[in-house]
């Protein structure tokens, strides 16, 4: 008896947590684009070769980019019913082909996760990696975003 209480305060909270998540989807997917966009915008300058070089710095911002990705849930983001409604600059594009726009997330999440596992130690090594992340940023705004 008392492993079925448990059990289902358990599912009680996870479950309040997911509608919690849900209640503002806008919101929430605002909120983790600004959190991506903040980090390629970091990332940038060490591409474009305007700051200098540092190792360390670009592994911990790549891995941050790749956290904030891999926690990217495109369903719960862009529930039915959220393509308006609120100030939103996501494309109904999405809610359209979200098999596609779904293809785009992973595709993104591949692109990271292969800078990441290169661990670039140098510009050299870091900017072709970098550009195919920034190219995969680049497309996906086109076709998904307003």
């Amino acid at each position: 008896m008392r492993k079925s209480i448990a059990a289902l305060s358990i599912l009680a909270l996870a479950t309040g947590g997911a509608l919690a998540a849900l209640a503002d989807p806008i919101a929430e997917r605002q909120a983790a684009m600004k959190r991506i966009s903040g980090h390629m915008r970091d990332l940038a300058p060490f591409a474009r070769g305007e700051q200098a070089y540092d190792a360390a710095a670009v592994m911990q911002r790549l891995q941050a980019l790749d956290a904030e990705i891999k926690a990217y849930d495109v369903a719960l983001l862009f529930p039915d019913g959220s393509e308006s409604g609120g100030d939103t600059e996501a494309s109904p594009k999405i809610w359209e082909d979200k098999a596609g726009y779904q293809a785009a997330v992973d595709k993104f999440a591949g692109d990271i996760a292969a800078a990441v596992s290169a661990n670039p130690q140098d510009l050299n090594a870091f900017a072709p990696v970098f550009g195919d992340v920034g190219a995969n940023c680049r497309s996906c705004h086109g076709t998904f975003r307003e």
